[in-house]
């Protein structure tokens, strides 16, 4: 090892103190990048796989009274690949051993088959029986927060009349990832909860034997959904048609799309912030050191050392403190991704969470805290290269004052005639 080598050593060891506190903030830069990258990336491939695995409809759209003849006409509008009709309406829920009065959406549950599209998960229990009246499937998150569990009954207001419902299961749903009730600002599962019931059952309670109000539709890849909107409004419109929208307006997916966004946004700013604090840092820590070392400089220059060399030496200096900051950042980082990935998850009711970080990542974050206190100490470490060895082994000369004092201190200080 030669002696520039032991000497880097050296040095790393005797400014430890400054050196942690610089690695930190890097690391709090590689940290934050990916955390955010890897939240990001967790729950796009989550609700991608997700919306697949369960056929989450691409455009959606209300009326007041449709009659199920109307759907042959609507499956064969151009680039739809398949249709669902269901019956939707408002309830209120009167639970047992609550004071205020909660709300429900009631969905309706085919009787021969499972939904083609919006597919229900099924968490505990089983689905309602088509023939019964009275057995309903809730969702999860509004079961976990009233305590719910299968064999649990509460009553219901169903269009004026009083029921009672029996749950027999709950489940998750693409279409509700995350949970808000009419006119809310936010979840509250403990208020506001998805019932599901058998096409029987919800076409008595809400007069729609033979009719639907709510209607999914999935479209070909590749199919752009105004044109199909478009033809759905002008289909729907007799019937009380309230205009259909695309997967981009329907309220669970946008929330989530919106939080997908903030963590995207959050990749591009935080993490610079931090990176260019550090490159401060770095280059302030190095200018004094440089110009604490000149004597040293020069004595290495003398005895053959070259500009390069030395240059080198100062960069890797700012090397080591950005190795201990990426590695830091990147057990931080990765820490943190996967325990907030698992919380946005509990938060937007996904059934599982895809977390995966690509290597892409680490490489770039490494690279950028590389990029960083290199660049902080460049400017020092030039200078550093070009000092010449006659003047780094000279002692700085003593600051000299320029500043010409007024008459009126001269006078102050005993002096009638000031120098000109």
């Amino acid at each position: 090892m030669q002696a520039i080598d032991q000497k880097l050593l050296r040095d790393f060891r005797r400014l430890w103190v400054q050196a942690i506190a610089i690695a930190m903030v890097l690391g709090c830069g590689v940290a934050i990048l990916l955390t955010s990258i890897g939240m990001y990336d967790a729950l796009s491939e989550t609700r991608s796989a997700y919306y697949e695995r369960n056929r989450f409809a691409h455009v959606f759209a209300h009326a007041k009274r449709a009659p199920v003849s109307l759907l042959s006409e609507i499956s064969q509008i151009e680039g739809v690949l398949s249709v669902e009709a269901r019956i939707s309406g408002g309830a209120i829920l009167d639970i047992p051993g609550r004071v205020r009065t909660a709300v429900g959406q009631i969905l309706s549950y085919p009787e021969d088959a499972q939904p083609v599209l919006n597919v229900p998960l099924l968490v505990t229990g089983r689905f309602p029986d088509p023939v019964a009246l009275d057995e309903i499937v809730v969702n999860a998150p509004f079961a976990e927060a009233n305590g719910f569990t299968p064999g649990d009954s509460f009553s219901a207001n169903l269009s004026g009349q009083k029921r009672e419902l029996t749950i027999v299961g709950t489940a998750l749903s693409p279409e509700f990832v995350y949970t808000i009730g009419p006119g809310a600002l936010m979840p509250d599962n403990e208020s506001f909860g998805i019932i599901w019931m058998s096409e029987r059952a919800a076409a008595a309670a809400f007069d729609m034997t033979g009719a639907f109000n709510e209607l999914a539709l999935a479209l070909a890849t590749g199919v752009q959904p105004a044109p199909v909107i478009d033809t759905l409004d002008d289909l729907l419109e007799p019937y009380g048609g309230l205009g259909a929208y695309d997967r981009t307006d329907q309220v669970s997916d946008a929330f989530l799309d919106a939080e997908l966004k903030q963590l995207r946004g959050m990749a591009l700013i935080l993490p610079p912030i931090f990176f260019a604090i550090s490159g401060f840092l770095v280059s302030m820590v190095m200018s004094r050191i440089i110009a604490l070392e000149r004597s040293e400089i020069g004595l290495l220059k003398a005895i053959g050392y070259s500009d390069t060399e030395i240059c080198l030496h100062y960069l890797m200096l700012a090397g080591l403190i950005a190795v201990v900051g990426v590695l830091v950042g990147w057990i931080a980082g990765t820490l943190l991704a996967r325990t907030l990935a698992w919380q946005y998850a509990q938060f937007f009711n996904f059934p599982y969470v895809i977390f995966r970080v690509s290597y892409w990542v680490y490489a770039a974050a490494g690279l950028a805290a590389l990029a960083t206190t290199s660049l902080g100490a460049s400017q020092a470490a030039l200078k550093a290269a070009r000092l010449a060895p006659a003047i780094a082994m000279q002692p700085l000369p003593h600051p000299t004052s320029n500043v010409r004092l007024s008459t009126v201190q001269w006078r102050a200080c005993g002096c009638l005639n000031p120098p000109r």
